[in-house]
């Protein structure tokens, strides 16, 4: 018998209405459950073959514990290793190189050092920054917030520089990112779930939270934004490796852009998403989570990698030098052997190129 187990906080509607579907499919050799948790041993095996995380975030225990299970052959859904390890500013330049239209962003050092820090910690950061070049680059009003983190927290509107000084004096420690406002037309929230199943949603986040789902008549599945809309919604997910994620997008004359897609715990409360969407969602995490049971096997790595994390991973990076070496000693080598050893090389200079362009940019940002 492989237990799915649901971990979860405070949130009820969603957890216990997917473990009562689960059950309530009359599956012999699955069962549902709410995770429970006592001695935690080190590289020991959990008695679950799939967890859904809904709160680590908040929890370091949790996200320790997750790792171990994950190490041990436990489907988490979403991966801890790569939650851990996500923020939004890198989301957002990801999302430059796969073509999916983002807000103009910047990263700022946080207002305030770091504990155990002092000034000679930070040597290489040029100050004060090129305050006017910023400015210039993403204009007001703009927005400031985290580059980690969610919820609304610490966000701010500011429509001139003395408003973002006034608010970044308040923002402590935090590392924050300042990003161009997109004034919409439309707006839309985007469950992804598995990586292929996709429910786009009207969302109004001016709302009060209880109204941001909007009901009645949209545009219909075959038209040309929502295609577009649900092929960032998948290419975005396809290299973040997210089982479960929302993905929102802001659209101005035409052009959906992505605002928010770093949502691994998105909410699910029948409450605020509504019936339908709440029926949706259900369903289609029970049945994600019996195709990742069934799919589970005991002792291997049954995480999801994002095409990020993949291609990084079967990159040759020492391969270069060692390509250019032997055709250098050998010139004479057959034609194959040569093409061979040139296409290791474009391969790790083409994985090279968003660093060197960085590089760049941040250099030229200096000057």
């Amino acid at each position: 018998m492989k237990k799915i187990g649901i971990l979860h906080g405070m949130e009820i509607s969603f957890p216990d209405a997917v473990i009562e579907r689960i059950n309530s499919l009359g599956l012999k050799d699955i069962v549902a459950e709410r995770v429970l948790i006592d001695v935690v041993s080190q590289s020991e095996p959990t008695e679950y073959a799939v967890i859904i995380d809904r709160i680590s975030q908040d929890v370091p225990f949790y996200r320790a514990y997750l790792k171990n299970a994950a190490i041990s052959g436990t489907a988490v859904i979403n991966n801890p290793f790569w939650w851990s390890a996500d923020e939004k500013f890198f989301n957002n330049a990801l999302a430059v190189k796969l073509g999916v239209p983002v807000p103009k962003t910047v990263l700022l050092p946080s207002f305030e050092r770091p504990a155990d820090t002092s000034e000679n910690s930070f040597r290489n950061l040029h100050f004060p920054l090129s305050w006017d070049a910023i400015f210039n680059h993403i204009g007001f009003p703009a927005y400031m917030k985290p580059h980690a983190g969610g919820g609304w927290k610490s966000v701010y509107k500011v429509n001139s520089p003395e408003e973002l000084f006034q608010a970044y004096h308040e923002t402590g420690q935090l590392v924050m990112m300042l990003q161009e406002e997109i004034v919409f037309e439309e707006y839309y929230r985007c469950y992804c779930i598995g990586g292929k199943y996709v429910r786009i949603m009207q969302y109004e986040p001016r709302n009060p939270h209880h109204l941001r789902y909007v009901t009645g008549e949209g545009r219909g599945e075959n038209d040309a934004l929502i295609q577009t809309i649900r092929d960032y919604v998948l290419k975005l997910n396809h290299a973040l490796g997210y089982d479960f994620n929302t993905v929102e997008f802001a659209v101005r004359d035409g052009v959906p852009y992505a605002i928010d897609f770093c949502n691994p715990a998105p909410d699910a409360d029948v409450n605020s998403v509504g019936q339908e969407n709440f029926d949706w969602v259900v369903e289609t995490a029970a049945q994600y989570a019996v195709e990742r049971a069934r799919a589970q096997k005991p002792g291997q790595d049954n995480l999801t990698w994002g095409t990020f994390v993949r291609n990084a991973a079967g990159a040759p990076v020492a391969a270069p030098a060692a390509a250019e070496k032997a055709a250098e000693k050998a010139p004479a080598k057959p034609a194959a052997k040569v093409k061979a050893a040139a296409k290791v090389t474009e391969k790790v200079e083409a994985s090279a190129k968003p660093a060197a362009k960085a590089a760049k940019k941040a250099t030229a940002a200096k000057a």
